[in-house]
């Protein structure tokens, strides 16, 4: 018997771009705005798994509604921003025994200062155990809704009326913008 060997035809390598994941926000829409939670549903007609993610912009919905002014919106993206550059929502707890040779993960300068500023904001507002702190941790901070925050933390871990909540972020919006030099407060003669 005679050993045949084929030759077959050689393959080409397919150079597909990499496709982007449609079921979820982009890189570019994610570095521009905050989303909620997912939320999953069935398709009816499918049978298909469908993910629903809002956009989150309490402070712009504010504003144009008019319940809140420019300086306290400015504020409260201010905060957001520090928020962000702070990196306070990554921080884990660092572990008791430190492994030889590893060194710990160090702060940037922006990001220190960020978190004075921050530090310097919360301790204005009264700290995380007040209304008006734990309402700018999670809603400006943290990116949560005003009635996500209400119904989930609210203050002191009660829960709060989405109205009353909605109010308790006005007026922490109006103590920001004092705190941040964006609003002068009139003084008694």
């Amino acid at each position: 018997m005679e050993d045949i060997t084929m030759v077959g035809k050689r393959k080409s390598k397919r150079l597909t771009a990499d496709r982007e994941d449609l079921s979820k926000p982009s890189k570019w829409r994610l570095q521009h705005g905050r989303f909620s939670a997912p939320g999953y549903d069935v398709d009816p007609e499918t049978g298909a798994v469908v993910v629903h993610r809002r956009a989150v912009d309490t402070l712009g919905m504010m504003l144009a509604n008019d319940t809140i002014a420019q300086e306290m919106h400015d504020a409260g993206a201010l905060f957001g921003a520090l928020f962000r550059k702070a990196a306070i929502e990554h921080v884990v707890t660092s572990t008791f025994l430190r492994m030889p040779g590893r060194r710990a993960d160090h702060l940037s300068e922006t990001s220190a200062h960020a978190r004075i500023k921050i530090a310097d904001a919360m301790d204005v507002l009264g700290g995380h155990d007040t209304a008006a702190g734990s309402c700018a941790w999670y809603v400006l901070g943290c990116g949560a809704s005003v009635r996500e925050w209400a119904i989930r933390r609210g203050w002191g871990g009660r829960p709060v009326a989405p109205p009353q909540a909605q109010g308790m972020l006005v007026a922490t919006l109006s103590v920001l913008a004092a705190h941040f030099g964006m609003v002068t407060t009139p003084r008694a003669a």
